[in-house]
């Protein structure tokens, strides 16, 4: 398997847990029909990588030209319709699969914005786009201020994440190897936030001033 093969795998991977993830987020949060909950999945699953592929003109988008991703997001909405709402038990799998997605998009955005002759550092921000772009669009849908700028630590796993695979890639010239470490590194750091609520560096909002 090719290196090219490693990352579409991982692409698809993403595709579907954020189209789980974000349908079950979503349900939670308002309340959808059927159309709701396949249009909020499908944004989160490939919104990202729309917004990565207009930013940087490789159109038409891979998730529009090829009927895989959105066959693949659509399963996953599918699937959190069918789950409904979700047992309380089952939010720890929703978390796991965000970490998941969240990981897998930094690294494959990452890859293809280098396979299209970005800069390291401009390749490393079309990853964490790619990664956090889907739920922001998602949240602005449903009327909320996008989690990534308010709570947890998101955008900057999404960040490690995609240096390390462009780092490491361009060092090693083993992309393949390479996209699985910076996905497991970022998988690690989500996951290590939400398991001990660490929080990036925040101001609290100022109230109006007296007088």
């Amino acid at each position: 398997m090719t290196g090219a093969h490693v990352v579409l795998a991982l692409d698809l991977l993403g595709t579907v847990t954020f189209a789980l993830n974000g349908a079950l987020t979503a349900t939670r949060r308002v309340r959808l029909d059927i159309v709701g909950v396949l249009a909020l999945g499908v944004v989160t699953a490939i919104g990202g990588g729309l917004v990565r592929d207009v930013l940087l003109g490789a159109t038409p988008p891979a998730a529009l030209e090829h009927w895989y991703y959105l066959a693949a997001a659509g399963a996953g909405a599918m699937a959190a319709w069918a789950i409904a709402r979700p047992p309380r038990a089952l939010h720890r799998v929703i978390v796991v699969l965000d970490a998941i997605g969240l990981s897998v998009f930094a690294v494959a955005g990452a890859h293809k914005a280098m396979e299209l002759g970005l800069q390291p550092v401009a390749a490393i921000i079309m990853g964490a786009i790619t990664a956090v772009g889907g739920g922001t669009l998602r949240d602005v849908l449903v009327g909320d201020v996008p989690s990534v700028l308010t709570s947890e630590l998101y955008a900057i796993p999404a960040l490690v994440g995609a240096a390390v695979a462009v780092v490491a890639g361009g060092v090693t010239h083993h992309t393949a190897p390479a996209a699985v470490v910076g996905a497991a590194l970022c998988f690690a750091i989500r996951l290590v936030g939400v398991r001990f609520d660490l929080h990036a560096p925040a101001r609290e909002p100022r109230g109006p001033r007296n007088g």
